[in-house]
């Protein structure tokens, strides 16, 4: 990937309260960045901005549900009424759905319907709800949050290293349906010099990771360089990829 760019700017990362996305939001702050802290829950997104802020970064909070037209527009409202544009949008806000109850042959459309939902329509619905100030950036970056269990080459693979992980009809097409997102937002804004990528933190110990079974040794801070990594890339970056820590992730 490119050299990366000055770290200034204002940057938006959803679902910024714990986790992955609260050390994006921390680290792109260390780095200079103007960051609204997106959180669904109001307390705990207001009390991760005044830690980022308490620690020297400069933070504000909007309460931001991916899945809700309404809050997602007024989210981008203070956006643009605040700093009238955006050089980084960071789409981290997810869900698993829960692995065993979202077995293939088994699974509840409705179940299935919710994951998508927050994973990849929450993704088109911020994005395009804050493209306008985004495209008033000098170098405008999206990032989505991914995985490489939405990598149909890993996951086919019976000898890969996801072979024992359950299948499921919920997080992984989830992000497999969000890897090719993140190429057609790729395709459709290159001409605006909008780089677009995919980010795999790889398993770090968070809440979403826990709550499936699969701890790791691996921080969130640990994970989340790789999105702060692509979201201060510089102008001859890479855009429409999937990328981890070790390099592009494949299709």
């Amino acid at each position: 990937m490119a050299e990366e760019t000055t770290k200034s700017g204002i940057a938006l990362v959803t679902g910024a309260n714990k986790g992955i996305g609260r050390e994006v939001a921390a680290q792109l702050a260390e780095q200079g960045f103007t960051v609204v802290v997106g959180a669904r829950d109001a307390a705990r997104g207001a009390a991760a901005a005044d830690e980022i802020s308490a620690a020297g970064g400069d933070a504000h909070f909007v309460r931001l549900d991916v899945t809700d037209d309404e809050s997602v527009r007024i989210a981008a409202d203070f956006i643009g009424e605040r700093f009238g544009r955006l050089d980084v949008l960071v789409n981290n806000a997810g869900i698993s759905g829960g692995i065993d109850t979202l077995v293939p042959s088994t699974a509840n459309p409705g179940a299935v319907r919710a994951v998508f939902d927050t994973n990849v329509f929450g993704v088109i619905r911020v994005t395009n709800a804050v493209l306008p100030w985004l495209l008033r950036s000098m170098a405008p970056r999206i990032v989505n949050l991914s995985s490489s269990v939405g990598s149909l080459s890993i996951m086919g693979d019976p000898a890969g290293p996801f072979a024992n992980v359950p299948a499921s009809a919920g997080y992984a097409p989830s992000k497999t349906a969000l890897n090719a997102i993140t190429v057609q937002y790729a395709k459709e804004l290159r001409k605006d010099n909008v780089l677009v990528n995919a980010a795999d933190p790889g398993r770090c110990d968070t809440d979403l990771i826990r709550g499936v079974g699969f701890p790791s040794p691996r921080t969130a801070a640990e994970g989340a360089t790789v999105a702060v990594r692509l979201a201060t890339l510089g102008p001859d970056g890479p855009t429409g990829g999937i990328f981890s820590e070790t390099g592009a992730v494949p299709w």
